[in-house]
Formats: C-alpha cells, structure tokens, sequence
C-alpha cells in the first residue's frame, strides 16, 4: 500500500475479474488500461483503438449501490482497492469517474438492449452507471504459462505457422473432430481455445477437457495440438465475439484463426456480388481469418460431408447440433457412434451420471461375452461395450 490509510474498496465478480486479466497478461491488446470517457468515446465512433479494431470500449462499471457510492466519490490519483470472491484482487489509481448508460452498453456488446436475450439479462445485472478508469496492478499476478506452452510447442517443431480454434465442445462430437483434423491440415501448430463459460447450461470444463485431450492423445499428433483454457467472460458475447477471438488469439501468438460457419457470431450476408461478415471489419490486426465448412452426415455418402461437397439435400443431411446432443447424455442415452466417438460419450455419460447401477458387475457379465474371468469394470466399460451391441447388425 501506498498509504498507511485504508483504501476505499470495489467488488466485482469472476467474469469481470478475468476480462481485467486478459489486459493484465497482454492479451486484449491495443487495450493496455480501463478507458477513460474520452477515449470510450473515441472506440465507439471509430471500432478502432491505434488504428486496431476493438468493439466496444474496455470499461469497468460493476452493479451494486456500494460500489455505485464508491466510484461517485473517488477522485483522481486515489487509489482503490478491487475484491473479487473476498480475496484482494488488484488495486487501481483513479484517473477518472465518469456516468454511463448500461442500455446502451449492452448494445454495443450484443447489438440489442433487447431483455429478452439471455445474455442481455445477464450482462445488465452485472453493469453499475459509474464507470472507473486508470492503471491497475493484480495483487498476486502469476505468468501465464499458456503463452510459455504454445511458445515451446512452436520450437519443439519448428512452427511457422500456428492456427488458432476457439470451441466450447460441449459436448466433443464427430463434426468438432472433423474441424480439428482439417485445421491442422493446413498449419504446424494447433491452439484450441477451450471456453469456460460462467452458466451452468454446459458440461464441466474438468469434463470437456478430458474429453478432448482423450481425442488429441489417442488420434492426433499430440505435439502439434495444444489446450488452453478461455474463460468465456461478456466481452466475448454477441456478434462481436469473433473480433476478440482474433485480438486474444493474435497475442497468444497465433497467425491464423479458423472458424465455423455457423459460428453465432458470424453473421453472413451477400453484398455487391460477395459474401460478406463480420470479418470484414477487421482492421489492424495481422492474423488470417478463415470460416471453414459446415459439416453434416449424409446418409446417401454414408460419411461425415462438407455442406459445400455434398450434392445431397438436407432431408439426406443430418446435422450436428451440440445442443442436442448433450440433451441425449444427460437423459441417460448413449448418442450414435455417428455422431460422438463412442469412448466420449461412454466417458462423459459415466461422469454425468455417476453410481447408476445397483449391480454393475452382475449386469455387465450377464449382457457381454465374458472371458470367464472376474474382473472389475467401470460404467465407462459398461457403456462401451452396449455400445457395440447397438452396432450388431446380424441380426437386424
């Protein structure tokens, strides 16, 4: 501490707290600090900061009448200190207090103010109408050890080129698998960006992890690919999402980014005789933006197809909807080989619901050949070798 009287305090919460993170480390750059009004109000007329793009201007307003009283008192070079979940999180030095409007913030960020939107709900929970900026320090700020793995992962194999996926897998399904693989056709070098969001409609990261690297170290060349986790904060939200996909991606050291074409974020439209997105507006930042196909199973190729190769109409096109398939596993139900890898769904069913069975052993030696030999085996095991059984066909 700077002075021997007590600071005044601000709370906010993980997702606030991992987006002043992502500046800490570096990692949003142009953005180097909290903005001030003037230049909040620079980012909003241009999309630009030093002639880089950045969508919205990088502030801190959190909710709370607390707080509120706080910011509005605070004068400029005081220092205050940031708590996150009771622990100190960082302290700052006011360089300005200023008024905004949490409507329009939202807007920026979502392109609607719309309640009715989920994230619009969530974001304007969370969003105070003071804004605070100035330099600020963590209290225990510790090295990101992503940037020191991908670093030696390029020197290990000489990379000259490393590619850039962002993917909640959630659940890992075969057209996830697909994309994985013809990225790395084209690159030395694969980050998957693992996005940890803040709900609890998703697997848990613990969970989708696993299931990948399962993936990577049974099927991959693993030293080509590597995970790092990315906390899925409200900056990424809205259709603005793919533009901070490219900045974090950029300052990781990634020269190329590939993304679905169903990426929400995408918004494709035909203009002036071209397609056209939010790509387009991109501007300063040195990484390749490449949309990669849409892949379906086509029932008459009887394999996993591009939409733009396959000459079949989508009543012979079945499409992969992580959604719903996540619905299938936590009903109980093992998906379709088809459609997830048959040891991922037997893995992330046997997490989902664990001790299902009263008897496992019993059931498992009375439904599945047996070498006659006892032997102890999971759910996993269980549900891998039902699985075959739904894959006999002699006598269907």
């Amino acid at each position: 501490m700077t002075s021997s009287r007590k600071n005044k305090t601000l709370f906010i919460d993980k997702e606030a707290a991992s987006a002043l993170e992502l500046v800490a480390h570096s990692l949003l750059l142009p953005v180097t600090k909290l903005m001030s009004k003037k230049e909040s109000d620079a980012v909003l007329k241009s999309g630009l900061i030093d002639g880089k793009s950045f969508p919205f201007p990088f502030i801190l307003a959190p909710s709370g009448k607390k707080n509120e009283e706080v910011i509005e008192s605070l004068q400029a070079g005081e220092e205050v200190d940031i708590i996150c979940d009771s622990e100190p999180f960082a302290t700052l030095i006011v360089d300005e207090t200023y008024k905004i409007d949490p409507k329009e913030r939202v807007k920026h960020i979502y392109g609607t103010d719309d309640l009715s939107h989920p994230g619009v709900m969530a974001t304007m929970k969370r969003l105070g109408s003071w804004a605070i900026s100035g330099e600020y320090k963590l209290s225990n700020k510790k090295e990101n050890s992503c940037k020191k793995r991908i670093q030696a992962a390029k020197e290990l194999i000489g990379a000259k080129h490393t590619t850039a996926l962002v993917m909640a897998a959630n659940p890992l399904h075969r057209a996830h698998e697909r994309l994985i693989r013809q990225t790395l056709e084209t690159t030395d070098l694969l980050v998957i960006f693992l996005l940890k969001p803040y709900d609890s409609a998703n697997l848990a990261y613990d969970i989708r992890k696993e299931a990948l690297e399962f993936f990577i170290n049974n099927f991959l060349p693993k030293n080509r690919v590597v995970i790092v986790p990315l906390e899925n904060s409200y900056i990424f939200a809205g259709y603005n999402e793919i533009i901070i996909d490219a900045i974090v991606a950029k300052n990781y050291g990634c020269d190329r980014l590939t993304i679905g074409r169903n990426h929400a974020g995408l918004g494709m439209f035909y203009d002036c005789n071209s397609n056209k997105s939010i790509i387009d507006r991109v501007t300063g930042i040195d990484i390749e933006i490449t949309v990669a196909s849409e892949y379906v199973y086509c029932d008459q190729c009887t394999t996993l197809v591009s939409k733009n190769t396959c000459p079949h109409g989508q009543h012979h096109q079945i499409s992969y909807h992580a959604d719903s398939i996540l619905e299938l596993l936590e009903a109980g139900l093992l998906p379709p080989a088809v459609l997830m890898r048959k040891e991922i769904s037997a893995f992330i069913l046997s997490k989902l619901i664990p001790n299902r069975f009263k008897n496992l052993e019993k059931l498992y030696y009375d439904t599945f050949p047996v070498k006659g030999l006892l032997e102890e085996h999971s759910e996993k095991d269980f549900y891998l070798e039902l699985m075959k059984l739904y894959q006999t066909t002699s006598l269907t």
